[in-house]
């Protein structure tokens, strides 16, 4: 009997979550996540699926965070017609994350095509609309956690709770005669593996004794100074109290779902007990507005020692729906907070924030969460000295602060803990879900002390194997590249476009004078003539 696993997303990268299993009786999902980032990798999500949507039988849905639920609505769309299996947390956060991605795709096709038509360039249609969403909720099954769940004929899952994000999971999957000898094939897909000691969620959990597990590897090349919940709390107390002093805006660009709910609880409590000074907090996300609904929905199954729907009442919160409320932040001095969405700053309200605020030097960004490689916030990290938000150049004069405490991924000591934890591991350990940087870090880490190094795979995107053999095989014949594994990895032209275009205003604007100007565009002149 033949079990294949293909890679089709989150492979050298932390976006696009997609892993397609096919077995002798059918073939599933774990996963069908949105590529994020640099433009070469998003325009994947434009792309035609690497397989036929009509031809999978079943997709186990790890969490509801758009890079691993994000395609869902595309691939009802285009033909699948199986189950989703999804807890009920996961659910109720799909049923608003979903149509808001839909909605926030119509909304941004209808701006580009009008610079488009002004451009003479042809329209795009969005990857789905908010009505595809909508329509892709009634394929969701509910499945309680711990308890067996037939998948397809063959196949059952169970699901163990990740500690990531409410309704997340780490997926046991049995498949009925995959190994030799006819005995089950035991796979474990990790999903997104939260913190040990992480606020609102309980520590990961999953049982051990595996053929192959499928591992995240976000924070695989960090790990963080212990910490504990005041310390936590006392860090953003400080951060706040700094930005407190410079008397601007504090920007925390925050996932809208979990990371948001987190800082609204710690942010509220510091100001209840008078260790930050009191001033507004904007929460200017509709989609996180919707989400801490669903997350005082499912108060009961959270940390009971945070009265969620307390804190969520409290006057320093002001919840910003619409476009109105949203711009009137605009017109505030002095100090407030606004917290928005994306937590990298790649879409979102945050984006009209950073636009107005960041060249100002009394404004603090505060990067609470993981940025991925080419977005706006991993250049904001890295520390640019400009950036460019829909299509203008903004001089970054903003204090750029970090603090970790705040993600929702384990670290790279957390993770080899939590694979540790899995054994035996009898044939393969898949490292996905990450850099390469951090899959290596991640992979020094387990060799040899946890797995033998033999047993460890970094595989790349779309890379296919063989899992029915002693030990996998890659089938290389039948790997069709949707891109070069370069083009993962780095930074694409787009990238360096808006990095030359940057570098080359600083040049003419420094010149001594107009002459010395116009030498610095006679040469650039002279190289694009001599380049063609």
């Amino acid at each position: 009997m033949s079990v294949t696993l293909r890679f089709c997303g989150a492979a050298r990268t932390v976006t696009g979550s997609c892993y397609l299993v096919e077995t002798a009786s059918g073939r599933f999902l774990i996963d069908c996540g949105l590529f994020q980032g640099q433009k070469t990798l998003k325009e994947l999500n434009y792309g035609a699926f690497p397989f036929r949507p009509a031809d999978i039988d079943a997709v186990l849905l790890t969490h509801a965070h758009i890079d691993h639920s994000g395609m869902l609505p595309r691939l009802v769309r285009d033909g699948f017609d199986g189950c989703i299996f999804a807890t009920r947390g996961t659910i109720d956060l799909c049923s608003v994350m979903l149509p808001d991605a839909g909605n926030i795709q119509e909304s941004e096709v209808f701006a580009l095509n009008r610079r488009n038509a002004a451009r003479g360039r042809s329209d795009v249609t969005p990857i789905y609309t908010q009505a595809d969403a909508v329509a892709s909720l009634q394929s969701f099954r509910p499945v309680d956690y711990e308890s067996w769940v037939d998948v397809m004929p063959d196949v059952r899952a169970r699901y163990w709770n990740a500690g990531h994000l409410l309704g997340s999971a780490s997926i046991e999957i049995e498949i009925a005669g995959g190994s030799r000898g006819g005995a089950p094939l035991r796979l474990l897909a990790s999903g997104d593996i939260g913190p040990e000691a992480k606020l609102l969620q309980p520590d990961p959990k999953a049982p051990a004794a595996f053929d192959y597990v499928i591992s995240e590897s976000t924070y695989g090349d960090r790990i963080r100074p212990a910490t504990t919940p005041e310390q936590r709390r006392a860090r953003l107390a400080a951060e706040v109290r700094d930005a407190a002093s410079a008397r601007g805006a504090l920007l925390i660009p925050a996932f809208a779902v979990e990371r948001t709910q987190e800082l609204l609880v710690d942010l509220v409590g510091l100001m209840e007990r008078g260790e930050v000074p009191a001033a507004p907090v904007f929460l200017d996300s509709p989609l996180a507005i919707q989400a801490t609904e669903v997350f005082r929905k499912h108060a009961s199954s959270l940390d009971s020692e945070v009265d969620i729907n307390r804190i969520f009442a409290s006057p320093h919160l002001r919840f910003t729906e619409t476009v109105n409320e949203s711009k009137a932040i605009a017109k505030l001095t002095g100090f407030h907070i606004v917290v928005a969405a994306s937590g990298m700053c790649d879409a979102g309200r945050i984006r009209h924030h950073l636009k107005r605020w960041l060249w100002n030097n009394r404004t603090t960004v505060l990067l609470v969460g993981y940025q991925a490689h080419g977005t706006l916030g991993r250049f904001l990290q890295d520390g640019a000295k400009a950036v460019r938000i829909q299509g203008e150049e903004i001089r970054v004069g903003a204090r750029i602060r970090m603090l970790d405490e705040y993600s929702g991924h384990a670290d790279g000591a957390e993770v080899a803990r939590w694979i540790a934890a899995r054994r035996p591991i009898a044939r393969g350990l898949f490292l996905v879900h990450g850099e390469e940087a951090a899959i290596a870090a991640l992979a020094e880490r387990v060799a040899e002390r946890v797995i033998p190094a033999a047993r460890i795979y970094q595989p790349l995107l779309d890379d296919a194997y063989e899992l029915a053999a002693p030990e996998p095989r890659l089938l290389d014949g039948e790997c069709r590249r949707r891109l070069a594994p370069e083009a993962v990895t780095h930074l694409d032209w787009h990238n360096d476009m808006s990095r030359l275009i940057l570098d080359i205003n600083d040049e003419v604007r420094a010149a001594a004078d107009d002459r010395a100007r116009g030498v610095i565009i006679r040469r650039l002149r002279r190289a694009l003539e001599n380049a063609g």
